[in-house]
């Protein structure tokens, strides 16, 4: 006798099991950058503002042209070419400013602010290891806000360039003088500095991001006050300031490595880029070495840390 059977027949239209091989394939670190650019708004927001400052400076003072294009005509064409572009200069430096400072609290915060608010617990249920987590967010102040900083300002110095046009042409100038403007070298040596300053601060944000891991609160005091006291302490026992010095040269010395201002050109010239010298200094690579450990480091505390 033969019982009928219960089973439901599998269609040929039904979707097959979802596999970990599949899930492999949702490329886990890219979504997890996508995360934290939805989370952290200002990583875009702070240089888009810092943008639309720079851009309403620019316009105010293109009210008056037609005095500075008398002053201009007084120089020599290499001071005509220096004064035409230090606005376009100084827009740049302000974005890399604000790319840094936008760096610095968003490693002071990355993983503080998962374990203060309790979504660490959310986040570590789902299938991303804390490596891929950790490297996405150490990607966002060394690969991601540059990349953002570079396409921001050089949108905002090609909208300066319109408008310093449009005034000319208002004014009945003529506005040859203020468009006569390397931009493709500006551009490239924007990115080359951009991309040399993120190799040099990468210890830096190391750093942040394993106190950010570590300390239950404060989390901007226990960054700065401990090398503060490093150096409190070697001067007071040894009469010496090299770990000072070494953390200046961290934060400041990247240009000397990186350009070449003694040769011949205007400042930002390609001539003055030194990428051999730059990438072949012992500093850099000591200091990526300190930031690979940094962030093993931030690795082991998330795997092991509790909400606060």
């Amino acid at each position: 006798m033969n019982i009928p059977s219960d089973a439901v027949p599998e269609s040929p239209l039904e979707s097959p099991v979802v596999t970990p091989a599949a899930v492999s394939q949702t490329r886990p670190l890219y979504w997890s950058v996508r995360r934290e650019l939805w989370e952290n708004r200002s990583i875009y927001i702070a240089p888009l503002a810092v943008a639309a400052v720079v851009l309403l400076g620019f316009l105010i003072s293109a009210t008056n042209l037609s005095e500075r294009r008398r002053a201009l005509l007084l120089l020599d064409p290499a001071q005509q070419q220096a004064v035409i572009e230090k606005p376009y200069d100084i827009a740049a430096m302000l974005m890399i400013a604000t790319a840094f400072i936008v760096g610095v609290f968003y490693c002071l915060d990355a993983l503080h602010g998962e374990r203060r608010d309790r979504s660490i617990l959310f986040w570590k249920s789902l299938p991303v290891s804390d490596l891929t987590t950790v490297l996405s967010k150490a990607s966002i102040p060394v690969v991601i806000l540059p990349l953002l900083v570079f396409t921001i300002t050089i949108g905002t110095q090609l909208i300066m360039l319109l408008l310093s046009t449009a005034v000319a042409l208002m004014n009945g100038l003529s506005p040859t003088t203020w468009t006569q403007l390397p931009m493709f070298q500006m551009s490239l040596v924007l990115l080359y500095g951009l991309i040399a300053l993120a190799l040099w601060h990468a210890p830096i944000y190391g750093w942040l991001l394993l106190v950010s891991g570590w300390a239950r609160r404060a989390t901007f005091l226990w960054a700065v006050l401990t090398p503060l006291a490093i150096c409190v302490f070697e001067r007071i026992a040894f009469g010496t300031s090299h770990f000072a010095s070494l953390l200046q040269d961290r934060l400041f010395g990247f240009a000397a490595q990186a350009f070449d201002f003694s040769a011949h050109g205007t400042i930002g010239s390609l001539t003055q880029l030194t990428p051999l010298r730059f990438l072949s200094m012992p500093g850099l690579w000591i200091g990526l070495a300190f930031a690979a450990a940094f962030l093993t480091a931030a690795v082991r505390l998330r795997r092991y840390r509790e909400p606060i």
